[in-house]
């Protein structure tokens, strides 16, 4: 009796919950905070409790139009992922502080048909005899409309097959993957680039009795290769117990050795027919003949010897002078220069456990009138910071953002591109007139104009490359390489001379010949590589010292790249090796999406900054921890690599945010906007 009733008080209601509108379909404890649950209902909308005092926390607005059908919470990640009967998942962020705000909406037919476009375009890359994947028991059915209800989530574990570099807070300890149980097949869903890393279709099995599942439950432990899968049928009773192998499933799809020969730093020499061999033809000023050296000196001694009215003597009666003391004349530029060298940012190395710059600490108007700021960038040494503006100006601010800057003018178009030489004497840009100009910041004056007589296409971005041997340009669908000598000779007699010139010695065609809409090389140090994206949603890398394609991706973003942004780090710190490796690609609309060089695959999605119609900028910062982005809400963002949820948001500006650059030198964000101003922020403290 006393067991019955000690039986009935372990069993007895501690709490009721109510609040919802419509059947409760799935409720968890969270992992970290056991006296939350969350459930989700048929009403549309999840909730957060409080078991304890049985209250309701958070109350989230109807989400779609379809009934919510299953929650997993991510204990990694700090995630709520909630599935719904249209094949829906919601992502929402449950890091104190978020608000349970959310993080992105996945459709799960269109990323399975991505997937599926994917894997075709890799398995086609591979030699014929592994070109069928290795799966038993798989064929090709008929092909069955079949809508993909979210019927169950599960966790799941990949880190001994799916692992990210061990760099910048990237590894498989942070990356969380899970099973999608759907009506038509399996998935397996990576919560850090919000991608499928394989998909397992019930009709692909010819001796499976279930094509069409009405309930999905999936279990695998850590650390097995075994995953069983309970099917039910949607239209008769039958049960199906399922048991896969799940590195055989994940390696038949993926291809992740199709790019573990490439690496930013180079390996190997420069080949003798690399394009990068080109060295311009100096003027060859031909040597006399000795013959016609001798005949000439004859000639001047047959001459009559000429004395002239003053004769310098030899000096042989005078004493010998001594060299006095001499006053330096301009000391003040001298001075001022080498205080600069002795004390500036080049004697100090980046602090790379500073905190990120958060703080905003000066504020500058770029123009009287109205002039929308569409790209900055800091010089290599940390103090210049160049602006290209809409009214066609480009302006060279000091780091600090002290003191009247250069104003360079000549442009007809926006500015659109501005990129610092590695010595920071040149300034490159691009504009929307079609023209490309190189400027010197010593001088504030035009040193070289590529008209559109030169191009065919208007260019689209350019920059210095190879250590400024180079011009890298993209003008249509193709990738030119230019060489080009500036005359820094300071005879002012002969300054209308112009001894400036350019060459175009290389191009290269994408694939497809479609149109370059960014591009990115290292120029900080000598490497091989330039990353393009196309028109197409295509990412290419090419390879200047073979002078070919050397790998290709599809499907990069759901719309076209608008920036490429690597991880260059800066002359001030070192990174691991590994780490300028990787490299983020952003699209309106679709995010930021960090990628490993060595295998071409997205590691992390980073999603929370609107970005809907403007071309919003990114930046890495030099410590390679942070990635920056502007925003369409007038804020900054700022990531950090080791999470999908942004950690800082940066206020300040009245319009879009279009460009960001981290400083090289110290913790320092510079931010452009729509509204024409320029802001610094700094670390606090």
């Amino acid at each position: 009796m006393n067991a019955d009733r000690k039986c009935f008080k372990s069993r007895s209601i501690l709490a009721e919950l109510e609040g919802h509108r419509g059947h409760v379909t799935a409720a968890e404890f969270c992992p970290w905070q056991t006296h939350i649950i969350i459930s989700v209902s048929e009403d549309r909308s999840f909730k957060v409790w409080d078991h304890h005092v049985g209250s309701l926390i958070y109350n989230s607005p109807v989400l779609t139009a379809f009934p919510l059908l299953s929650l997993l919470i991510d204990a990694k990640s700090r995630q709520l992922v909630t599935g719904c009967a249209n094949g829906q998942l919601w992502i929402f962020s449950l890091v104190e502080g978020h608000h349970f705000r959310c993080v992105t909406r996945v459709s799960l037919k269109k990323k399975s048909e991505s997937f599926s476009r994917r894997v075709e375009s890799r398995l086609c890359c591979l030699p014929e005899e592994s070109q069928h994947p290795c799966t038993h028991g798989l064929e090709k059915g008929d092909e069955v409309e079949a809508s993909l209800p979210v019927l169950g989530l599960a966790p799941c574990d990949l880190s001994a097959i799916v692992s990210a570099p061990c760099v910048c807070g990237l590894s498989s300890e942070t990356t969380s993957c899970l099973w999608i149980g759907s009506s038509a097949g399996l998935f397996i869903f990576n919560l850090a680039n919000f991608e499928l890393e394989a998909v397992l279709h019930y009709r692909d099995f010819r001796s499976l009795s279930i094509h069409v599942a009405g309930s999905c439950a999936v279990m695998s432990k850590a650390n097995d290769d075994k995953a069983i899968c309970l099917l039910t049928s949607l239209f008769g009773r039958k049960i199906v117990m399922l048991e896969i192998r799940v590195a055989a499933l994940v390696r038949s799809q993926q291809g992740h050795d199709a790019g573990r020969h490439l690496s930013v730093l180079p390996r190997t020499c420069v080949g003798p027919t690399s394009p990068l061999c080109f060295t311009t033809a100096k003027e060859s000023k031909t040597p006399p003949a000795p013959q016609r050296q001798s005949a000439g000196r004859s000639t001047v001694k047959d001459q009559p010897l000429v004395f002239h009215t003053k004769v310098r003597s030899s000096g042989y009666a005078s004493a010998p002078h001594v060299t006095m003391f001499s006053p330096k004349a301009n000391t003040r530029k001298r001075g001022d220069h080498s205080s600069r060298c002795r004390d500036g940012p080049r004697s100090k190395e980046y602090p790379l456990e500073s905190s990120p710059p958060t703080k905003l600490y000066k504020q500058r108007v770029l123009a009287h009138g109205p002039a929308a700021a569409h790209c900055v960038q800091y010089s290599g040494d940390g103090q210049w910071l160049a602006c290209g503006l809409a009214n066609h100006l480009l302006l060279a601010f000091r780091a600090d953002l002290s003191g009247t800057p250069t104003v360079f003018s000549g442009h007809d178009g926006a500015v659109s591109t501005v990129c610092w030489s590695h010595d920071s004497r040149w300034l490159l840009s691009a504009s929307q007139d079609g023209t490309l100009r190189l400027w010197s910041l010593r001088r504030a004056e035009l040193a070289l104009c590529l008209g559109k007589d030169v191009f065919s296409k208007p260019v689209r971005s350019a920059q210095f490359y190879y250590v400024d041997t180079f011009v890298l340009l993209s003008s249509g669908p193709e990738l030119q390489l230019l060489k080009y000598h500036i005359d820094t000779c300071k005879d002012e007699i002969q300054r209308y001379k112009q001894k400036n010139r350019c060459k175009r010695v290389f191009r290269l065609p994408t694939t497809g010949r479609t149109e370059i809409t960014s591009l990115s090389a290292v120029n900080d140090f000598y490497s091989y590589l330039v990353l393009t994206a196309g028109r197409n949603r295509t990412l290419e890398v090419f390879d200047l010292n073979a002078g070919r394609s050397a790998a290709m991706t599809v499907e990069v973003h759901s719309r076209p790249v608008h920036q490429i942004c690597q991880n260059k780090g800066s002359s001030f710190t070192t990174q691991q090796h590994e780490a300028y490796n990787l490299f983020a690609t952003t699209a309106s609309g679709d995010g930021i999406k960090l990628w490993d060089l060595r295998t071409l695959r997205c590691e992390r999605l980073f999603e929370g900054h609107p970005n809907h119609g403007y071309p919003c900028g990114i930046a890495f910062s030099p410590c390679g921890r942070y990635v920056a982005s502007g925003a369409e809400d007038r804020h900054a963002y700022m990531y950090d690599l080791g999470s999908s949820t942004f950690s800082h948001r940066l206020a300040g500006h009245t319009d879009t945010v279009t460009s960001v650059a981290f400083s090289p030198a110290a913790p320092q964000l510079a931010s452009a906007a729509l509204d024409g101003r320029l802001q610094l922020f700094v670390a606090d403290g």
